[in-house]
């Protein structure tokens, strides 16, 4: 069976009859196994490839379909060629070596004219030509035009040189018409015009496509172009004589598999490379630049040909990499010659258009560089792509960083982890390896774990993938922290420098200077990464020797809104771990470092720049964490309470405030211990919180625990342990937030008015935006008491933009709490059981009490107003039964029970609804809420039976309310 792909797609057998493929999706799906042929693709992707966003409701299916559809063509036009298209995990590869565009490959890398121009009588219109449109056909359809191009240079400079100017002049002007900004066509052109006596005409070509660069380009002719134009118009004799043939043949090495996830880097890379002499490849090791550069180097190859030298071999530092540029050029001089390997190449060079492919330069980067630049510099035509783990440092170099593969986005969405290159490349590779191996729901977590721990290495989820058969997926993932014995490799045709991770990472240390060596082993006491000052304070890590690491790919440089951090890679911090030979003393220094941060952060945190400690925090999250371990301790945790209480991080919070220290920390620490403890909801009795504010100085920890108290409904000593003379404006202004939220408990509007709004005026002045969150609650409460509804709703609207742009959870939550309540209010409980859902989440995840008993407050009531009974009766309940429990009566408790009571008698039983109005009564009179009581003896009379009862309560509770 014969496939075309050089125009439209074609099949024939070999008697040469026609096969008709039916039906344009099995022609996609041809088209797809064809561009792939002899590879396994992925049935993912042909679905994405076949259907793109418009795939059949059961895609896996559908694609069965089409798959038999082909081999039922194929088979009937040819028995026993269904066997071609093979099904192998995880999709199907099409087997078969008799493909026009090979057949055009194999005639193309000859200089025979007639083998030449049989390559290009192959050819039937443009590559793919009925599946054009197809993304997936885009990068091979160009490669193949490209091809087709440099082929029809190459014959005419060989007909050139057999003095056929005529012909060739002729069969250059279609394709110059064709390409008129292809200044190799010109070229040719002008040259078999010239020579056949048209001078005029090539004067005229070479006019049209000067006016078409400026008009169109805004350039102008390259210098060989120039210098041609030049020696037409001087009559040059010597342009009637034949061209030198080109002497580099295509020496790249052909593809053995799928290059997975590198379709972006390719495009981008085919755009940019043309107009570059030196293009770098850089990045770590592992991470793809050798398959990177053959594959763009085997799409772009140039008219003279494309060479590949391979300096791997060479010992580092050796200066002799001329010598092996030789070798690959096929230019070795002869025994005795005197003339150095560089000029040789230069002059060999000099009128060639060849791209030259320089693979692993780092270990002879110095005399790479020497070579490149004069080569730059002597032989203009030349382009020089090289990969390197350091970039070679020349003048118009363009450093290109090879990206690790795309990691999954979300770990429990089989399609995302599906979508990630790094996955796809392991199961790829997996599946080569065990037959039965599927990227599905139940190996998809895994997988993507192993991919984010593998930082999305090609190389390192290579080898990881050689281990499945044996291990098992889990069994790979589970020993991924002993990663240098698991990730090695057997594989007789790779290197031996890649056959295992640690060789390939210690290919870079070796490079190193004793000093850079010690800076980077101390870099893994970082999580996360670091700015410089942090690896200057700890490490001894000047921005020379960061700079230096960098350039070698070791260390990788995060551009963040705070600025350039430095991280290493989990593999590459896996093998310095092994060579840190000061742990303690660094670690130490590490711990010194961040408890200095978290100090001088925390008064930063009240005030304006609040916003952008928060963020600096954030970034050094794992960096805190690691320095409670490294020795920061209690003084640390103290510190840190604040930002943890700012992010809802509760349980962490308690947790290093658990700690023993000094007894100077013991007491700076001992009411935020306390204070947590009250916030996470943990029994405390009185006596203890009193004993931890016994030593304490700072008046912001004992606001803390008194804000803490009024969450636990102890009012009157709430009340008892606010700081009363305050010289901190931020305390002053958070006591008042506090006595704000005290008035709102007991329904004083007075004092409710006066303190909230003088709280919002300080924490404005301060521009503590976290302050003035918590004064709007209380303001905005105050609206909502009055029935100014909209006027609260504004507020709090205010309030939850601030909480976001802050990325406070915890306000966020408590700002979509408020709103659901008025929701309610409003009768919009659609909306407001929406809002409290959002909230319940949020406050689920900080596991704060206090916030869930309010995120579930507003559906409850919601419910119950809509006659929702039954879920009405489940949310109050839990709300209920959790005030029930607290050592006072809850402040919320009344409120809710007198809801509950209005839905039993919905229900029709009004002897419940009754008992829970009595019970709601008793607690409003426990803790001082006459506004709450008024509203208990309004359910009473709802309850109650005979008429005078239910007129004398509605009475009281008018008189009350008054």
């Amino acid at each position: 069976m014969q496939f075309g792909v050089l125009g439209p797609l074609a099949v024939t057998t070999d008697a040469g009859e026609p096969v008709l493929v039916p039906g344009a999706k099995v022609r996609v799906l041809l088209a797809v196994l064809l561009t792939n042929r002899n590879q396994v693709v992925s049935a993912d992707r042909l679905i994405d490839d076949v259907w793109g966003s418009h795939a059949p409701a059961n895609p896996g299916g559908a694609l069965q379909v089409r798959v038999s559809q082909l081999r039922r063509a194929l088979d009937d036009a040819e028995p026993g060629a269904r066997s071609l298209v093979e099904s192998l995990p995880p999709g199907y590869v099409l087997r078969t070596r008799a493909v026009d565009a090979d057949r055009f490959a194999e005639l193309a890398a000859s200089t025979d004219v007639e083998r030449l121009a049989a390559a290009l009588a192959l050819w039937r219109g443009d590559a793919y030509a009925d599946v054009a449109d197809a993304g997936f056909v885009h990068a091979e359809a160009t490669r193949l035009a490209e091809q087709r191009l440099a082929v029809h240079e190459r014959l005419a400079a060989a007909r050139l040189a057999r003095g056929e100017h005529d012909l060739v002049a002729a069969d250059l002007a279609e394709l110059v018409t064709r390409h008129p900004l292809r200044e190799g066509l010109r070229a040719l052109q002008l040259r078999a015009l010239y020579a056949a006596g048209r001078q005029s005409e090539a004067l005229d070509s070479y006019a049209d496509l000067r006016d078409r660069l400026a008009t169109e380009l805004g350039l102008d002719p390259g210098p060989e172009l120039v210098a041609l134009h030049r020696r037409i118009l001087a009559q040059d004799s010597g342009l009637s004589a034949p061209p030198r043939a080109a002497i580099v043949r295509h020496s790249l090495p052909a593809r053995l598999d799928e290059l997975v996830g590198r379709a972006e880097a390719l495009a981008e890379l085919r755009a940019v490379l043309p107009g570059r002499r030196l293009v770098t490849l850089v990045g770590p090791g592992g991470v793809g630049k050798t398959r990177l550069a053959h594959e763009v180097a085997r799409e772009l190859a140039a008219p003279d040909g494309g060479c590949l030298v391979e300096l791997a071999p060479l010992p580092a530092g050796d200066p002799r990499v001329a010598d092996r540029v030789l070798d690959a050029l096929g230019l070795r001089e002869p025994p005795g010659a005197a003339v150095p390997a560089a000029d040789r190449i230069c002059a060999a060079l000099r009128h060639r258009r060849v791209l030259l492919v320089l693979d692993n330069c780092e270990h002879v980067v110095d005399a790479v560089a020497t070579l490149v630049a004069r080569l730059l510099r002597d032989a203009p035509a030349v382009t020089v792509l090289a990969t390197s783990r350091e970039p070679l440092g020349l003048t118009g170099e363009l450093l290109w960083e090879v990206p690790p593969l795309a990691l999954p986005e979300d770990d429990g969405d089989v399609g995302a982890v599906r979508r990630s290159a790094a996955a796809r490349l392991f199961a790829l590779r997996a599946a080569a390896r065990q037959r039965g191996f599927r990227l599905d729901e139940r190996t998809a977590p895994a997988v993507a774990q192993l991919c984010r721990r593998l930082d999305g290495l090609p190389l390192a989820l290579e080898l990881a993938a050689t281990r499945v058969r044996a291990l098992g997926l889990w069994g790979v993932v589970d020993r991924l922290d002993d990663r240098f014995r698991l990730l090695t490799t057997q594989q007789r045709d790779v290197p031996a420098r890649q056959r295992t991770l640690a060789a390939v990472i210690g290919w870079s240390w070796d490079l190193l200077a004793e000093a850079d060596r010690r800076v980077l082993a101390r870099l893994v006491v970082f999580r996360d990464g670091c700015p410089a000052e942090a690896a200057e304070r700890v490490c001894g890590a000047d921005v020379d020797a960061l700079t230096r690491l960098v350039d070698r790919s070791l260390v990788v440089l995060d551009e963040t809104p705070d600025g350039p951090r430095y991280r290493l890679l989990e593999s590459v911090a896996a093998f310095c771990a092994e060579r840190l030979t000061d742990a303690d003393d660094v670690r130490a220094r590490h711990a010194a470092y961040y408890t200095e941060l978290a100090e001088r952060a925390d008064p930063q945190l009240r005030g304006a720049d609040q916003r952008r400690w928060l963020s600096r925090l954030d970034a050094e999250a794992g960096n805190l964490a690691a320095a409670l371990t490294h020795g920061g301790g209690l003084r640390l945790a103290t510190a840190l309470s604040w930002y943890w209480f700012l992010r809802g991080r509760l349980t962490e919070a308690g947790r290093a405030l658990a700690a023993r220290g000094e007894p100077a920390e013991e007491a700076r620490a001992a009411p935020w211990r306390v204070g947590f403890a009250l916030v996470r909801g943990e029994p405390i009795v009185p006596g203890e919180v009193r004993a931890a504010l016994a030593g304490a100085v700072d008046g912001r920890a004992a606001w803390f625990v008194a804000h803490a108290l009024i969450d636990r409904s102890e009012l009157a000593l709430a009340a008892e342990l606010l700081p009363v003379a305050c010289a901190d404006p931020w305390v002053e202004a958070a006591v008042l937030c506090s006595r704000a939220k005290l008035a709102h408990a007991t329904g004083d509007l007075a004092a409710l008015e006066r303190a909230g709004g003088r709280s919002a005026a300080l924490f404005a002045a301060i521009g503590d935006r976290w302050g003035r969150l918590q004064a709007t609650d209380w303001v905005g409460g105050l609206a909502e008491m009055r029935g100014e509804h909209e006027r609260a709703a504004a507020l709090h609207r205010e309030g939850l933009r601030w909480a976001e742009e802050l990325s406070l959870r915890p306000e966020v939550g408590s700002k979509l709490s408020w709103l659901a309540w008025l929701a309610v209010q409003t009768g919009d409980h659609g909306r407001a059981r929406e809002l409290a859902g959002r909230a319940y989440a949020l406050a689920a995840e900080q596991d704060a009490p206090a916030a869930l008993v309010f995120a579930e407050t507003a559906p409850g009531v919601a419910a119950r107003r809509a006659a929702d009974l039954d879920a009405a009766t489940g949310h109050l309940t839990r709300v209920a039964e959790r005030g029930r429990c607290e050592a006072r009566p809850a402040l919320y408790l009344p409120m809710v029970l007198v809801e509950l009571g209005y839905a039993a008698e919905q229900g029709g039983d009004r002897a419940a609804g009754l008992a829970l109005h009595l019970e709601a009564f008793d607690a409003a009179r426990a803790m001082g809420s006459p506004r709450d009581a008024a509203a208990a003896l309004e359910g009473m009379a709802s309850a109650a039976g005979p008429p005078e009862v239910a007129a004398a309560l509605l009475g009281a509770a008018a008189a009350a309310r008054r």
